[in-house]
């Protein structure tokens, strides 16, 4: 997979011919997106980045390989680039309307014009039919080169026949003469015997296009304004620890294993664990949460938050691409590369649409001028048809939707994975929820341990579990490792040899030349001490957790876990959003109806091993049902695979957010609704910006065709068009959730599992 900057994409069927143009390379396939500048090209390795830029420059477009959006310095100057060429399109747009606007004012208010006006508004708007809109000769100059038209082809085609013309119209149609007066009328008027000049055409076609470019790219930036930001958060510099001694570095320079230090206001450089120091951790920027987290010593922290309490000292466990915020920016910007299937057929039907509107546009001429019609009524016509009939539009009315949605999901902590995920979302009516580490928060914690008589004591197997849990990344794991190491105090755990993990079953291992297994106890002949211990966790509603040593039952150790605070309101709004929420979990079934109860599902799993979801996922499926599975762990991988749409908890494993479409990176179960919701608006949103962008086409051009529009009213209507698409997506930017509902009675999450 390649990333290229695709440089002279103007409109709609510019992407087309670029994808085009890729695909005509074996084994290659490209998404190339408007809005961005971007093209995604998959291509075999026999095909090398050169090729892939040489075929895009074949096309007429200048092209060069991206550069990492993480990177601080490849970042500056890429920015430097883009305000360089925004600075070039300012002092062009200012030169153009300096020169144009005294055109305008003459051509449009008679009782302004002098002798021999019209001389001075030729010399007036030829640097402008010239240089102002040199920008759209050139490309439709270099699209003739190639055999294709764009936009820039009616733009230029428009602009020279208005201007030419009107030179016809001064030195030989009689306009030239010194007393000349010419009415101004937004619908074309035939002549009078004298030929009319359309300076104000000439003028008001780049005029209005340059500055409908102008407005519409900085509303673009603005879609991705989100994914400035998120690489801004990015430290450019860290003060590493050494000997007891502080040196400020390079960011590139920082190696995993290092102790770096975060000052109270500063950010952390980059992910790592708190090895000295307490504080409180800002991720509202990072993960949209909203309250600060407080860490101690063993705690995580994440690269890009905002230290607001006291001095750390961090050792970094990932740096560069391997840290979370880079992991989000990739996956954003992997989000806006994607393409809906709504905008496939908008970019298909731009790739005919020039050409067709070229045919349009001398139909049109050629019947007038048929007909029997003044010349001057006939060429404004065809100007017209020429200058209104812009794909722009269909081009913009998805990636800057996609581009606004993806950034404001990440701002509230849910990625999606491009358009398909959106789409995805959407369309759900049926979600799949695990248990632990989803519903629940997975910060467990172990209380009675029950050992039996005749086996080792109840200090020494959770010494010898802990140990082997210390492998597992089930939060199950977690809770018995860290209460072994607060029981050993200040004693490391012993080694494991021989480690082994069975998804939805346990571990085991070999520790002190003793074998432990650590394991669920469903279907276990106990002793009599165990089999009670198992049945009062039962009867409260907790995980019992069996510890074997030497083969022979040890200890059930009980386990228990919080329902997230907003896994009741994401339950119930989900319902109403009209999704039906199941439960599936490993854990019993007690374990797993006294969570179902309490949150209001009706559906339960209990028992499921990762096959047994990945067939309830089917089962689902082939009833008819659009499915979402949600979950955080390796036993949730298939699952997630096969569903419909996957969705991982941000806090579960690397396997899990692998398998995914949707990333809730908010620790808070309810984001899920937010994203559903997100989703739907998004995808109204882009409805709405294709039926605009087609529905504009449907009206002007007839009104062009029978001579009723003005081609600088066609200039202005033109660039209206694509504002208006960019304009309506950017709302997305501020799209709020809907305010949450507590459930009615409920006070405090219950000590379920």
């Amino acid at each position: 997979m390649t990333d290229i900057t695709v440089g002279g994409m103007t409109c709609a069927a510019c992407v087309r011919r670029v994808e085009r143009k890729l695909g005509k390379l074996d084994g290659v396939t490209a998404e190339v997106n408007l809005a961005t500048g971007r093209a995604r090209v998959s291509h075999p390795a026999e095909v090398t980045v050169d090729e892939l830029t040489s075929a895009v420059e074949a096309a007429g477009y200048t092209a060069h390989v991206m550069v990492p959006l993480i990177d601080g310095k490849r970042q500056r100057r890429t920015e430097d680039v883009a305000e360089d060429d925004a600075r070039r399109e300012r002092e062009r747009l200012t030169i153009t309307a300096v020169l144009s606007l005294p055109v305008l004012a003459l051509s449009m208010a008679p009782p302004f014009q002098f002798d021999n006006w019209q001389w001075l508004c030729f010399v007036l708007a030829a640097p402008v039919a010239a240089w102002g809109a040199w920008p759209f000769h050139r490309r439709a100059l270099s699209g003739l080169r190639h055999a294709t038209a764009t936009m820039d082809t009616l733009v230029s085609l428009g602009v020279l026949a208005s201007f030419l013309w009107s030179a016809y119209a001064l030195f030989l149609g009689g306009a030239g003469v010194p007393g000349m007066r010419m009415p101004f009328t937004l619908v074309p008027t035939t002549s009078d015997g004298m030929a009319h000049v359309y300076l104000e055409a000439a003028v008001g076609v780049p005029l209005f296009v340059l500055l409908g470019r102008f407005l519409e790219s900085r509303a673009r930036r603005g879609t991705g304004a989100a994914l400035r930001s998120l690489a801004q958060l990015a430290a450019k510099e860290v003060t590493v620890r050494r000997s007891g001694t502080d040196v400020r570095l390079p960011i590139e320079r920082l190696r995993v294993g290092e102790v770096f230090v975060v000052r109270p206001g500063e950010r952390v450089a980059t992910d790592g664990g708190v090895s000295e120091g307490s504080s409180a951790v800002d991720l509202s920027l990072v993960t949209g949460e909203s309250e600060p987290i407080e860490v101690s010593p063993g705690s995580p922290v994440t690269g890009g938050s905002v230290n607001v309490g006291g001095l750390l000292l961090v050792r970094a466990t990932a740096v560069g691409a391997d840290t979370q915020l880079a992991r989000i920016t990739q996956l954003v910007t992997d989000a806006q590369a994607g393409k809906a299937r709504a905008q496939r057929l908008a970019d298909t039907i731009a790739g005919v649409f020039v050409p067709v509107v070229l045919a349009l546009a001398a139909t049109t001429l050629g019947f007038w001028l048929g007909a029997g019609a003044d010349p001057q009524a006939a060429i404004t016509a065809a100007v017209a048809v020429l200058v209104v009939a812009c794909p722009c539009a269909l081009g913009l009315a998805t990636p800057t939707a996609l581009m606004a949605a993806t950034g404001r999901g990440a701002q509230l902590g849910v990625l999606v994975s491009g358009p398909q995920a959106l789409e995805g979302l959407k369309h759900v009516d049926t979600v799949v929820l695990d248990k632990t580490g989803t519903l629940t928060s997975g910060h467990m914690s172990v209380g009675r341990i029950t050992a039996t008589p005749d086996g080792p004591a109840a200090d020494e197997v959770v010494r010898l579990a802990g140990a082997v849990e210390e492998g597992s990344e089930h939060p199950l794991g977690r809770a018995i490792t860290a209460h072994a190491r607060r029981a050993a105090e200040d004693e490391p755990l012993p080694a494991v040899s021989g480690f082994r993990a069975t998804a939805g079953h346990g571990v085991s291992g070999h520790v002190d030349g003793r074998a432990v297994e650590v394991v669920a106890p469903d279907g276990t002949e106990l002793p009599a001490a165990l089999s009670a211990a198992r049945e009062r966790a039962d009867e409260a509603a907790r995980t019992a957790v069996l510890v074997r040593v030497d083969g022979a039952p040890a200890a059930i150790m009980e386990v228990a876990d919080l329902v997230r605070p907003g896994s009741y309101r994401a339950v119930d709004r989900l319902r109403r959003l009209g999704v039906r929420p199941v439960l599936a979990t490993g854990d019993r079934a007690a374990v797993a109806r006294a969570v179902a109860e309490d949150l209001g599902i009706a559906e339960v799993h209990a028992r499921c091993i990762p096959q047994d979801k990945a067939e309830l996922v089917r089962r689902l499926r082939a009833e008819g049902r659009r499915v979402a599975v949600v979950g955080d762990g390796v036993n949730d991988a298939a699952a997630l695979a096969g569903a419909d749409l996957g969705i991982a908890m941000g806090t579960g494993t690397d396997v899990a957010i692998g398998a995914a479409d949707v990333t809730l990176v908010r620790s808070d179960i309810e984001a899920l609704a937010d994203a559903v919701r997100l989703a739907r608006h998004t995808l109204r949103t882009i409805r709405t910006n294709l039926a605009w962008a087609f529905g504009y086409n449907v009206v002007t051009m007839p009104l062009a065709m029978v001579g009723l529009l003005n081609p600088m009213v066609a200039a202005v209507a033109m660039s209206l068009s694509s504002v208006l698409v960019v304009a309506n997506s950017l709302r997305l930017r501020t799209w709020q959730p809907s305010p949450a509902r507590q459930r009615r009675g409920r006070t405090a999450p219950r000590s379920l599992v």
